[in-house]
């Protein structure tokens, strides 16, 4: 890695800041002054800033309980981002992997791993998510089967891939998918002659929003649910 990226990397500073550090002569790397922000810093080098020794921020993987009219953007739009909910250094440098619309709640997973948020959103993974949702009219029982054979979306050529429905009371069911088109629960649930009222997304892959986390809150995830997608 070079030396300008590696200060960006384990403190606050920007591109331009880091390069003007450089040139102070305040940057070592194992003891040797480093000037030039090309300079490439070995994996078990020591870099120190006027011999204070610096780290890189380890990748970071956090769950969050996305509220209603926030957005999964790194910026804010209409509505907030749900990244001003995260208390953490260099937060914007995260994204989110498998976003949620506006008026959608529920689990949402952030990361600057780039490898690891592929295996989450990637097609060719066929990552399960399930969602909570509240219909406008009952459901009938034969919309599990026709979940489960694929349904035909407007504007689509295919139907969408099998597709777990369950009833859970007249009008709420638990639906699993394993594509992430867009508004594609809503426009399932249109291609049957209903409505989406409300969704809340509860599980992606084997992570379950935690239960003792309210609307806004987050929380590190654990080992075992961040090798779940390595």
């Amino acid at each position: 890695m070079r030396i300008d990226k590696y200060l960006c990397k384990s403190t606050e500073l920007t591109r331009s800041e880091a390069k003007k550090l450089l040139k102070t002569g305040k940057v070592t790397i194992d003891g040797a002054v480093s000037k030039n922000g090309a300079d490439k810093v070995p994996e078990s080098a020591v870099v120190e800033v006027e011999g204070r020794s610096l780290s890189l921020l380890g990748q970071r993987y956090v769950m969050l309980y996305k509220p209603e009219d926030t957005i999964c953007s790194n910026v804010d739009e209409v509505y907030p981002s749900v990244l001003h909910f995260i208390e953490i250094d260099r937060v914007y440098e995260m994204h989110i992997a498998g976003r949620l619309d506006a008026d959608t709640t529920g689990l949402v997973l952030i990361t600057d791993d780039g490898k690891w948020s592929h295996n989450v959103i990637s097609p060719k993974k066929h990552c399960e998510k399930t969602y909570r949702v509240w219909l406008a009219e009952p459901l009938e029982e034969k919309a599990i089967d026709q979940f489960k054979e694929g349904v035909q979306l407007h504007g689509e050529k295919q139907l969408t891939r099998p597709a777990k429905l369950e009833i859970v009371a007249p009008q709420e069911a638990l639906l699993t998918i394993v594509e992430g088109k867009y508004h594609q629960v809503k426009r399932m649930f249109a291609a049957i002659g209903n409505k989406v009222e409300a969704l809340h997304r509860e599980r992606i892959g084997i992570i379950e929003l935690d239960e003792m986390l309210n609307p806004g809150e987050w929380r590190y995830l654990t080992e075992a649910e961040v090798n779940a997608f390595k």
